[in-house]
């Protein structure tokens, strides 16, 4: 199957368009310390990274995935009918693989981080839904880089308000023995919660 094209911003905003208000979401993804590598290794080799990222998101994002490159480091991937926390799952597997196949003389602090916003849920337009994505990848790199973050609105409450601390590292270290997201840990504990009281629905 042949790799989707990576857009300009133009031709990736106009792409956003041409989806008509259907829901979507939007990941901003940047590379941690790209200018530590390009200052110790050259530009050529920056630009193999580059390469590399792009052949990483073409080959790993659904079918129907759009892929644009929005200047520098910086690139963007709109999943049409994707709700934010499937994207959550999708582009923490491209983050994990970015780290696990990174060449060795790369600087170990490279990585890839991500930000994620949704329409209908965080917002409807394209400068909107950038503006929480971007808020989202701030926040991922805030929280140690080499993750993918969700934008929270205000009016939302984070995990950390409903769980002790105890709860959250034993949670963590849980994601970290079976090679799954905490998210996605949470979503399955939800689902049993669910079924098994069933009957009160």
């Amino acid at each position: 199957m042949p790799r989707p094209d990576i857009l300009t911003r133009p031709a990736f905003e106009a792409a956003f368009e041409e989806l008509r208000g259907a829901p979507v979401t939007l990941a901003l993804l940047d590379l941690d310390h790209f200018k530590t590598l390009n200052d110790a290794l050259g530009h050529t080799e920056g630009d193999r990274v580059l390469r590399g990222v792009e052949r990483l998101l073409s080959g790993s994002l659904p079918t129907g995935s759009v892929i644009g490159r929005l200047g520098g480091d910086e690139y963007a991937a709109l999943l049409p009918e994707t709700a934010a926390e499937t994207a959550l799952i999708l582009l923490d597997e491209v983050i994990r693989h970015f780290h696990i196949h990174r060449d060795p003389h790369w600087p170990r602090t490279l990585g890839l981080s991500v930000g994620l916003a949704a329409r209908p849920a965080h917002a409807h337009t394209f400068a909107d839904l950038q503006r929480a994505a971007d808020e989202a990848l701030l926040r991922a790199k805030r929280e140690g880089r080499g993750r993918a973050c969700i934008y929270v609105e205000s009016k939302m409450v984070l995990k950390s308000n409903y769980y002790p601390k105890s709860q959250l590292e034993r949670l963590s270290k849980l994601s970290g023995a079976l090679g799954r997201t905490e998210a996605s840990l949470l979503r399955e504990a939800l689902d049993d919660l669910v079924e098994k009281y069933r009957g009160e629905l």
